[in-house]
């Protein structure tokens, strides 16, 4: 386990002044949808875990916004989430928790900690159409403009930050300019970090998991994209016409590439196996329940999946308990009572 301190101090520095206490200090607007899993014939050869056998195994996903605000601001360019429990064919459950970016901002809890005191919001300055062109001209990337009631910006901090921090810079920056998503099921989310799964003959990989959309990435057009609450609305229309589909793709690691640093990607060309299909097809009506009060966890593993030993894994482990403990959520899995 990580060190406790280190996990109180992010759940707590993490709450933003526009947040709710009663939500999650990130990823605070979301909607569930339930369906199910079925693994490839191939998966059960890589990963002995129960879900990658079964015939098919009961889901529960959770879709979400990456900010901390309790406003709704679907719009809004954010890192989107998606939060996935197996319901195993022996009561236990286990969790996947994934998210649009493919890449973490830091390599340590420690570090982690810096990038969370640095990024956090402060009110909106935007910068001149004068300081725009000198940016450009200097080969430097201008600020957005704010989005019409924007008064805190999300951006700013955590920019400084990569100024002087090279390891955030990739996914800084990519979360600076990751838009919308027409729907939550039109965007690849990423586990970001490396778990151990053994297989069949007991070959143990490290691996990291993605989800990739059947229908494909979309995402809003940045100049005339909607700002208030329609991912919601969007998801209980489609399902209620169809059921959506997401792959789960497993990239294996090799020597050389940092099986303990989320921060730093793989390359592009690893092997990649399709485990399964994940169908969705209803959302829940009591989405108190069955949704905000949910408490996923990304250590919740079972036979044939470990954590690698990534610090940023396990400090996220104790994060999401110590979350789900202030908030009032369902029993974790990792309470002791």
């Amino acid at each position: 386990m990580s060190d406790p301190g280190i996990a109180e101090k992010l759940v707590a520095v993490l709450q933003r002044p526009d947040g709710d206490t009663a939500l999650r200090p990130v990823h605070s607007i979301g909607i569930s949808a339930t369906g199910s899993f079925e693994p490839s014939p191939i998966a059960r050869h890589y990963c002995v875990a129960d879900h990658f056998s079964a015939e098919k195994t009961d889901v529960i996903a959770r879709f979400s916004n990456g900010s901390g605000c309790a406003a709704v601001h679907d719009g809004w360019s954010d890192v989107r989430g998606m939060a996935v429990r197996f319901h195993l064919g022996d009561g236990t459950d286990t969790d996947l928790i994934a998210m649009t970016l493919p890449e973490f901002f830091a390599p340590t809890p420690e570090t982690f900690l810096d990038f969370a005191e640095a990024a956090k919001p402060r009110m909106y300055e935007a910068e001149s159409p004068w300081r725009k062109i000198c940016n450009y001209l200097q080969l430097i990337l201008p600020k957005r403009d704010p989005y019409p009631g924007e008064t805190i910006s999300p951006d700013d901090g955590a920019i400084e930050f990569a100024d002087q921090n090279a390891y955030s810079q990739l996914g800084i920056m990519q979360a600076a300019q990751i838009g919308a998503p027409t729907s939550y099921v039109r965007a690849a989310y990423h586990a970001v970090h490396t778990f151990v799964v053994t297989g069949e003959d007991n070959t143990r990989r490290w691996v990291r998991f993605s989800w990739q959309p059947i229908a494909g990435v979309l995402r809003t057009d940045p100049n005339n994209a909607p700002v208030d609450d329609y991912l919601r609305a969007e998801l209980k229309d489609r399902l209620a016409k169809e059921p959506a589909r997401f792959s789960l793709m497993m990239m294996i690691g090799e020597v050389g590439d940092d099986f303990n640093n989320s921060s730093r990607p793989w390359p592009p060309h690893r092997k990649r196996i399709m485990m399964g299909t994940l169908t969705l097809d209803t959302v829940p009506e009591d989405q108190i329940a069955d949704c905000e009060k949910l408490s996923f966890n990304p250590g919740l593993l079972t036979n044939g999946i470990e954590a690698s030993d990534d610090p940023v894994l396990r400090v996220r482990i104790d994060s999401y308990r110590i979350s789900s403990e202030w908030r009032g959520g369902s029993l974790c899995p990792f309470s002791e009572s």
